[in-house]
């Protein structure tokens, strides 16, 4: 933002970011100027008939004076102005010739010089010309240069000021080093002045403005356009006063007064206009010179008209690639900008040092600190509509400024300001996002599978590192007699038995998408249900207990081939709401969950290793597990808790999968009911029928503990 601004202001320069401009301009300038033709000003073009019957160019000045006599006296032109530089003599009457052979051996010959006294008159087309150009309104033209190798060439007209006279508004002026004048005999016939034809043409190659005043040397000059509108707006050949406002720097405008109106013409820091052309392509009339000539062309044409006369012959013709235009003859670019000298719709161009560029700057500033404060707070489609809003804000008031400020506020800044803060908002956003999912991927990697942690890369909004509350199974799974076997095995052996157990373990914990809490000595502690939500948690967390419980044999195969011992695991399972997120002090943490939930998983796998169950679970697990078979183990008093535990021991098969599973089911559930209501012979009997099917189940047994009867 603080580019742009130093653009608008002129204290840097962006090449890039001016053609852009340009080119806005361009586009508001052919959909805003004016569709209509200008009467008051026509084109006479030496074209490429005119040469075919006046011959080539350049003509006998006799040729151009009758061309003068029949736009004025003839035609009743008002002014004309000559887009022609007359910088040398004609030679072509052959009078040259005949001077010389006066001069030389036939000078003494009195009927020679008696004739070549009385052809003369006749044969001086210069002095022809410049009798014409004394008694004619007519501006004559001069060219202006900077390059290398400029000359100053010809005669130029009489200055409009000294540029010591300026003062401090002289630095403005562009200064030229060479000039090509018209002859001297000429220049000083005309009464009427000239007229510099130079435009300024932009970066890329397009003609866009014209300096109304110029330093060449110590002299100011005008351009031609501003010459003739003096003389237009002044009265009985007395021109227009000019005046440069204000009287202190910058300059901002020239102002032409005359006697019943006055014009204000608005300048850029080189005191260069923007040329106000019109959009239709024949803007004003043209006529050939052949039918000037010639009388075909009609005095309604010409008369009371502004005539600027040019050449548009292949060849000769002064081509300029304009907004409107990219082959337009001079000649009617100078008519452009006399035409909106006269109407007085001249743009101001908001450039510094100009006082109106601070309108675009606060409209930059504007835009950039509401953006900066709005995007962070949108969702990226509001976003994207903020932006398309402040460019149609920026758009809106280039209009407003042009159409009724006429004023060509500089557009590509404050257009281009809300895209690239649109997408500085969007490079930022997936930053964060991409140094959230980092973050994820660090914090989670080493709890849950790695098909989970790319589901939390790709949604980082699900899993919140802040803690949260969260519905989840929790598992503990705890190794039956490990004191026993520590005691007894050489440390290094110790290490590498429960490495190979916590490995397995921690396995299947993610191959059912858990996600691994803790190592609490010879115990495994995990959930599920976070960090992604899992409304199937409880399933997930039982499924993964009986694949723990299936893997057992072949652990046990594999400790044995090690000549370690054998092992047995005690899985408890609860489910409920806890507390879940990155937790712990400022020297560590870690994401795990706290919660009732928690200390009843602990308690139930306490249980579960106190009864050597293998697999219990809580009575909130079991609820959530709907359909699946589950051996009810009756209430459990827990120390610390004034409410017993209800416990249950999922079986590996739903409701309906096996008949004789759905029987075994049955039966525990005739014993239960038969132990809740205190009738124990028939519970008894239910257990010895339990026996019968399976003499090894280890709920058997337990039950025999529990109440206290000798084993089977």
């Amino acid at each position: 933002m603080a580019l742009l601004a130093a653009h608008l202001l002129g204290l840097l320069a962006l090449p890039g970011l001016q053609r852009l401009d340009h080119a806005l301009y361009d586009v508001q300038l052919r959909r805003l100027a004016p569709k209509s033709a200008d009467n008051r000003i026509v084109m006479v073009d030496i074209d490429e008939r005119s040469l075919a019957i006046h011959g080539r160019w350049p003509w006998r000045r006799a040729v151009l004076a009758d061309l003068l006599d029949k736009l004025v006296v003839g035609g009743g032109a008002r002014l004309v102005g000559l887009d022609l530089v007359l910088a040398e003599a004609d030679h072509s009457s052959g009078l040259a010739s005949l001077e010389a052979m006066a001069a030389g051996p036939l000078g003494a010959d009195p009927t020679f010089r008696g004739a070549l006294d009385a052809l003369r008159p006749a044969l001086d087309d210069d002095a022809r010309l410049a009798e014409a150009l004394q008694r004619l309104p007519v501006v004559l033209a001069f060219h202006l240069s900077n390059d290398a190798s400029a000359q100053r060439l010809g005669a130029l007209p009489t200055a409009l000021w000294p540029a010591e006279a300026l003062g401090a508004h002289g630095a403005a002026l562009l200064d030229w080093r060479g000039h090509g004048g018209n002859l001297p005999q000429l220049q000083r016939a005309a009464q009427w002045g000239a007229g510099h034809l130079n435009g300024l043409v932009d970066d890329d190659g397009v003609l866009r403005r014209v300096p109304l005043l110029v330093r060449q040397g110590d002299e100011v000059h005008g351009a031609l356009a501003l010459v003739m509108a003096r003389h237009l707006l002044g009265e009985a050949g007395t021109p227009a006063a000019l005046h440069l406002l204000p009287a202190a720097p910058p300059l901002q405008a020239v102002q032409l007064r005359g006697p019943g109106s006055s014009v204000t013409l608005p300048v850029d820091g080189h005191v260069a206009a923007l040329v106000p052309f019109r959009a239709l392509e024949q803007a004003f009339v043209r006529v050939s010179a052949a039918d000037v000539l010639s009388g075909r062309a009609g005095t309604d044409v010409l008369r009371g008209k502004v005539v600027l006369v040019g050449v548009s012959a292949p060849g000769l013709i002064d081509q300029r690639h304009t907004p409107v235009d990219a082959s337009l003859p001079g000649t009617l670019v100078h008519a452009h900008l006399l035409s909106g000298m006269l109407d007085g719709r001249l743009l101001a161009s908001a450039q510094a040092p100009s006082l109106t560029v601070l309108v675009p700057v606060a409209l930059l500033l504007a835009t950039g600190l509401a953006m900066v404060l709005l995007l962070p707070r949108l969702r990226m489609a509001l976003a994207a509509a903020l932006a398309v809003a402040m460019v149609l804000v920026a758009l809106a008031l280039q209009y407003a400024a042009w159409a009724w400020g006429h004023t060509a506020l500089p557009l590509a800044p404050a257009l281009l300001l809300p895209p690239l803060l649109l997408a500085l908002h969007l490079l930022v956003a997936y930053r964060s996002a991409s140094n959230q999912r980092q973050q994820l991927v660090e914090l989670f990697g080493q709890y849950v599978p790695p098909e989970l942690v790319t589901a939390l890369s790709q949604q980082p909004g699900r899993a919140a590192l802040s803690s949260r509350s969260a519905e989840i199974s929790v598992l503990f799974a705890d190794v039956r007699g490990f004191t026993a076997l520590a005691e007894h095995m050489p440390p290094g052996e110790l290490s590498a038995m429960m490495n190979l157990l916590f490995s397995r373990l921690t396995d299947t914990v993610r191959a059912h998408r858990g996600t691994l809490d803790k190592y609490i000595g010879d115990s495994v502690m995990a959930f599920w249900g976070a960090p992604l939500d899992d409304p199937d948690h409880a399933r997930h967390a039982v499924e993964a207990a009986l694949a723990m419980r299936m893997q057992l044999p072949a652990l046990q195969d594999e400790l044995a081939a090690h000549g370690w011992p054998r092992l047995d695991l005690s899985i408890g399972i609860d489910s409920g709401n806890v507390v879940v997120g990155d937790m712990g002090s400022r020297h560590r943490r870690a994401y795990t969950a706290m919660g009732d939930a928690v200390n009843r998983a602990a308690r139930v796998q306490s249980l579960a290793a106190a009864n050597a169950l293998g697999l219990v679970v809580g009575a909130a697990t079991r609820r959530a597990l709907g359909d699946r078979l589950c051996l009810p183990l009756g209430q459990f008093a827990v120390r610390g808790r004034e409410t017993r535990l209800a416990l249950w021991q999922p079986l590996p098969l739903r409701v309906g999968d096996d008949p004789r599973m759905d029987h075994r089911a049955a039966q525990w559930q005739q014993l239960h009911d038969a132990d809740e209501a205190g009738d124990h012979d028939q519970a008894l009997q239910v257990l010895r029928q339990l026996e019968s099917r399976q003499p090894a189940d280890p709920l058997c047994a337990w039950q025999r503990r529990r109440w206290r009867l000798p084993a089977a």
